[in-house]
């Protein structure tokens, strides 16, 4: 979206979308995923493979994130419950995963945010990880 005719960098992009977002902490997005809430893992199969995954993370691909978890959509994963399902989505370092979690939330998912810091957070804070 362009302000004033000019076009909109990244950073500033980022910046406006993540003032929509509620981001949550490593702490408090392992909380999320034991409470009924769902974690995606939106990393590339290259640094799931390196660093590991977060057990019981839904892995979807950055690409089919809106197909899978559309609760209306044909291709949608049996997790994508509804469009109140609260939903945290991890990139690696917590950029990817706000513009994906907005892009979730044009979709009617009002409880998606992401996790600040990304899977290096989460692994940093020395919560769960399968090799």
């Amino acid at each position: 979206m362009a302000v004033s005719g000019r076009p909109t960098g990244i950073d500033e992009l980022l910046e406006r979308v993540r003032l929509d977002l509620d981001r949550v902490t490593p702490h408090e997005a392992y909380e999320i995923g034991g409470s009924g809430g769902l974690l995606v893992d939106i990393r590339y199969a290259a640094l799931r493979e390196r660093d590991g995954l977060i057990p019981g993370a839904l892995v979807v691909e950055r690409n089919e994130l809106e197909w899978r978890l559309d609760p209306q959509g044909s291709h949608r994963a049996p997790e994508a419950t509804g469009h109140d399902l609260r939903t945290v989505v991890i990139c690696n370092e917590g950029y990817a995963s706000s513009l994906a979690a907005a892009s979730l939330r044009q979709l009617g998912l009002r409880y998606a945010t992401d996790l600040d810091g990304g899977f290096q957070a989460w692994r940093a804070a020395g919560l769960p990880v399968t090799v």
